[in-house]
């Protein structure tokens, strides 16, 4: 006794039709990447930084000799495109493309080929976005011996 009620042409039909890409997918643009990949490099996405990068002791970094911070879940890439974990990389100083998070910490980053290495990058200069965390503090570090008196005061 046979209880199904849709037969097995309808169930193919359905599934092929849920398959099959639509037609205004088929010409969706291809989304804008750097030019690496022109160069015979990989794909990287837009806002993607370049710099040199160390682990001091992870998850503390060095990104162009300023310390920073991997985010947690950071994920390293080597050249060869697989995952590296952070204390394999401890005390190597590597040219990398990185991206950050909306926390300014350290998100992801991509170990480079020599030929990834000599192609210009173009946000290699300038921040993605123009406010923070995004742009560097190159402005006057406190180093915590300022005397009170002679910290700025409101309104200056």
């Amino acid at each position: 006794m046979n209880r199904c009620i849709i037969s097995w042409n309808a169930l193919i039909f359905v599934a092929l039709g849920a398959l099959s890409v639509p037609v205004w997918a088929q010409d969706a643009p291809v989304p804008q990447s750097q030019n690496e990949a022109a160069a015979g490099g990989r794909n990287f996405p837009i806002g993607t930084l370049r710099g040199k990068f160390m682990v001091v002791n992870a998850p503390e970094i060095q990104l162009d000799g300023q310390p920073e911070r991997l985010s947690p879940g950071a994920r390293i890439r080597s050249a060869q495109h697989m995952l590296v974990t952070p204390a394999s990389l401890t005390g190597q100083n590597l040219l990398v493309n990185y991206t950050r998070d909306a926390a300014g910490l350290v998100r992801e980053v991509w170990i480079l080929t020599p030929e990834e290495a000599q192609a210009k990058r173009e946000t290699a200069e300038k921040p993605l976005l123009n406010f923070w965390p995004f742009v560097a503090d190159t402005g006057p570090r406190d180093d915590g011996k300022t005397p009170f008196d002679q910290l700025p005061r409101y309104g200056q």
